[in-house]
């Protein structure tokens, strides 16, 4: 009895140990697992935070990128929309360039038929009193002092008068001309009526003036009256014969420039805007 006691106490002993060793064992195996388990969820977690570094750093880069490309895009599109601005001003620059040539051409033939005009209208008058002739895009109706007046004098005489009743018929005929009459002398000084040269240049001019508005109807916001004494000599002053021909009074027409100075405005506007 005691023998089979026994036996049984180590049969349950050995089966204790024998559970509690692989209880032990299953325990180690789990505790492993689990710090296995652990370390790869560390592991996993490290690489998460990792990932989520280089997802934020390129998504900064992205917006870096972006804003990049958007400021080259804008630039492109300033520099575009520069590009196009030059471009129409280069092109309103070529075609008043075009208008004022067209204008200036006009500006040509007109004073060219203006002269025409005139020289037959006068062509009944002597050479060495009176001529015709362009200069500097004008046309000068140019008239000796024997045609218009007595020596020192400034009152316009019957043959004068007739000449500028001429004058003023095709005046008359083309409104668009301004008019400028300019008196010039001798440099011999002037000892009687007028103070000097230049009053006697001035005097005459206004004497013209006078007969071409008030008495042959030429329309005076087209006229000026200028005295130039004896400094613009065609002759010099030296000889009788040039102190003669310097003795003249002169009438200048010339079309209106309003439209050529208003586009050499514009030009000359829009050149300083592209310069600035």
């Amino acid at each position: 009895m005691k023998r089979t006691q026994s036996g049984l106490f180590i049969a349950l002993f050995l089966a204790f140990a024998f559970t509690s060793c692989v209880s032990q064992k299953k325990y180690k195996e789990s505790l492993s697992r689990e710090q296995s388990l652990l370390d790869q969820n560390t592991k996993l977690n490290d690489e998460v935070v990792r990932l989520r570094s280089q997802v934020d750093n390129l998504q900064k880069d992205n917006a870096r990128l972006i804003a990049q490309i958007d400021e080259a895009l804008k630039k492109y599109s300033q520099a575009s929309g520069q590009a196009n601005l030059t471009q129409k001003q280069l092109e309103a620059e070529q075609k008043r360039l075009l208008e004022l040539r067209r204008l200036l051409q006009q500006q040509g033939e007109a004073v060219e038929n203006l002269r025409k005009k005139m020289a037959d209208a006068l062509v009944g008058f002597n050479s060495n009193e009176l001529s015709v002739f362009t200069k500097n895009g004008r046309v000068y109706v140019s008239m000796q002092e024997s045609l218009l007046f007595p020596s020192g004098s400034a009152v316009v005489n019957e043959k004068g008068k007739a000449a500028l009743q001429t004058v003023a018929q095709a005046l008359n005929n083309n409104p668009d001309i301004n008019v400028v009459v300019e008196g010039h002398t001798d440099s011999i000084p002037i000892r009687k009526t007028y103070e000097d040269n230049w009053a006697l240049s001035v005097a005459r001019a206004t004497s013209i003036v006078r007969l071409l508005t008030n008495t042959y109807a030429v329309d005076p916001t087209r006229v000026t009256a200028s005295g130039r004494s004896y400094f613009e000599p065609v002759e010099s002053n030296s000889t009788p014969e040039g102190r003669q021909k310097n003795r003249r009074t002169e009438i200048i027409l010339a079309p209106k420039l309003d439209q050529i100075l208003q586009l050499l405005e514009q030009t000359k506007t829009m050149s300083e805007a592209g310069t600035n």
